[in-house]
This record gives C-alpha cells, sequence and structure tokens, in this order.
C-alpha cells in the first residue's frame, strides 16, 4: 500500500510538474492509472467520483507537506486547475555554517510543541540533505532559552498554508465594535505574533485595501478560494508595526481614565501619571493612539474613561454593541 501510495503521489508530481497550463481534475483523473482504478467501472463524471476527489485532495496536500509548490489556477469558465511551477519549486544550492544552522534549528525548536512540529522537523531533514553540516546538533539546548510560540487560534494552520500557497481565503470575522462577525474575503500575506496574540495581514478584497485581522476574532472555519492573487504582496508586510499603531504604541496624545485598584496591571505600567483617589479607584493618565478604545474595553467595569470626549464616546459604542451581542 505504501509503495502504491508513493507511485501515484510521484505520477501526480510529474503531471503537475511537467505540463505549461492548468489541468483540471479530469485531466489528472484520466492521466494517472491509480485515479482511473479508484474511479472503478462505470465511474460518474468529473466532479461527482467521491472516492477519487478524496483521494486527490488527500494527495494534493501531500505533497504540498512535502514542500511541492501547487498553484490553484481558476479559468475563464469558473473551471479550476492545477500546476507545479518548475521555478518556483526549484532551490539554489544552500551551504550553511554552524551559526546559521544554529540558528534554523532554534527557529525549528520554537514550534516543537506546536502543530507544526512534523513541518519543522521535516524541514530538518531536507536541509541535512542539502548541506547542513553534521556536526551541528539543531536540537541541542542553547543555554537557559527555551521558546516557545503559543497557538491556540484553530484558524492559524489554514492561515498558514494559504500564505505559504498564496491561496485566497473567505472567513467570518467579528470586529470589537459589531454585534454578529462579517464574512471577509481576504489574499493573507504574513502571519505574526504581537504581545501573545497571533495577526493576519493581507488584502480585503471587499475594501479594496491591507488589513490587519486578529485570528481569536475569527469565528468558524477558515475556507480556501481557488481564484488567484489580484493585488501585489508587498516584500516586506509590516504586522507588527501595523498593530503597535492600532493599539496606541505610536500614540502621542494622553487619555484620563479611572481604574478600579488591583485591577488593569498593563494599563498601569503604560501609565505616565497614577493617583490614588481612594474608594477603591485610580486615576491614571495614558498614551492615547488608534486603537485605544478597543483594549480598554477588554477591562470591562473596571475601567471608566473619564477624557477625551470622543475615546469615552468610543468605548460606550463598544461596549453597547457587545451587549447587544
Amino acid at each position: 500500500m505504501a509503495i502504491a501510495k508513493a507511485e501515484r503521489l510521484m505520477n501526480l508530481a510529474l503531471c503537475l510538474l511537467g505540463t505549461r497550463r492548468p489541468l483540471s481534475k479530469r485531466e489528472l483523473r484520466d492521466s494517472i492509472e491509480a485515479y482511473v482504478e479508484a474511479s472503478g467501472p462505470g465511474r460518474a463524471p468529473a466532479g461527482n467520483d467521491d472516492s477519487f476527489n478524496r483521494m486527490f485532495e488527500r494527495d494534493k496536500d501531500d505533497l504540498r507537506e512535502l514542500g511541492l509548490v501547487i498553484e490553484t489556477v481558476e479559468s475563464a469558465d469558473g473551471e479550476v486547475g492545477y500546476l507545479a511551477r518548475r521555478d518556483s519549486n526549484r532551490l539554489p544550492p544552500i551551504t550553511l555554517d554552524a551559526e546559521e544552522a544554529a540558528a534554523l534549528g532554534l527557529a525549528a525548536k520554537v514550534w516543537q510543541q506546536a502543530r507544526l512540529a512534523g513541518a519543522a522537523s521535516g524541514a530538518l531533514q531536507k536541509l541535512r540533505a542539502a548541506g547542513l553540516p553534521e556536526d551541528v546538533d539543531p536540537y541541542e539546548a542553547h543555554g537557559a532559552l527555551e521558546p516557545r510560540i503559543p497557538v491556540h487560534e484553530a484558524a492559524f494552520e489554514p492561515l498558514m498554508l494559504a500564505c505559504r500557497d498564496r491561496r485566497p481565503v473567505v472567513f467570518d470575522y467579528r470586529k470589537a465594535t459589531a454585534a454578529r462577525p462579517e464574512t471577509r474575503h481576504v489574499e493573507p500575506w504574513a502571519l505574526e505574533c504581537w504581545r501573545g496574540h497571533w495577526y493576519l495581514a493581507g488584502w480585503d478584497r471587499h475594501r479594496g485595501a491591507e488589513r490587519v485581522f486578529r485570528l481569536s476574532r475569527i469565528t468558524g472555519k477558515v475556507r480556501s478560494r481557488g481564484t488567484g492573487f489580484t493585488a501585489p504582496v508587498p516584500d516586506v508586510v509590516t504586522v507588527r508595526e501595523t498593530v503597535a499603531s492600532w493599539a496606541g504604541e505610536t500614540a502621542d496624545r494622553s487619555a484620563r481614565i479611572r481604574l478600579r485598584s488591583g485591577a488593569g496591571y498593563p494599563l498601569r505600567a503604560r501609565a505616565t501619571v497614577v493617583r490614588e483617589l481612594g474608594d477603591g479607584w485610580d486615576e491614571l493618565d495614558i498614551p492615547y493612539g488608534h486603537g485605544l478604545d478597543a483594549w480598554l474595553v477588554e477591562f470591562g467595569p473596571d475601567v471608566v474613561v473619564l477624557e477625551p470626549a470622543e475615546l469615552r464616546a468610543d468605548v460606550v459604542d463598544r461596549l453597547r454593541a457587545v451587549a447587544k451581542g
């Protein structure tokens, strides 16, 4: 069975690498003997053969996991085709010194406790074959440094794969000010972790602009779309800088709030002035920038905004949206 699957994967890879135009599922099924046999005599029309569809989707995912870049292209008549361009699947010779190998090993170690552990291990094996020094142990302990990146959101893995394969996605996203989720059509560019939360940067097709999405606000499943990207991907995607700006990290104004004693330690850490009011409340001056209203809402009844008036109004609007549920 293992040999048969390996042969099937090899034949599929050769078909995708050998074509100059996208091949449809029907063409791939008729070109690979294992798919013809899976369909059996009197097989259903293309697109209706459940056995073939399941086998093909598994094989395609397996090839992508092995590192083959498979593009999904939709023709003018709506038919979806697949191909693997040779220039996208060709690597230059790789030579790594001990320091570079150690850095790659440290990066792989970050994912040891996450769902990407298998992919990280497989990548290191490929680097071994491509020139990773044999006397370097990528998993060797690096002093007291034990890096870990938390990955709790179910949307992380499908979005990570969509970024890698340049595949547009659709998901339901709930803004802090919205009573219910909205459907977003996004061309994903990059994922980044900032202050313990994962964010996706990409091109929002409906809004025709770059947007950043917090993964914890994505509801339901992330669905892939076969069409290609319509907007150019920037050379540098500044997720962290964008989120930091939205969170008020680059604020040049000040806001005054009341904060319940013993609560809101992140706010206290950023405060420029703290005044004890008594009766269980303190008064704080904190930097005010875009996104501060969303952050203050997270502290619920422990925070009261005093000024400026527009910040107070924004926080009240967000709380009303949450109350409407």
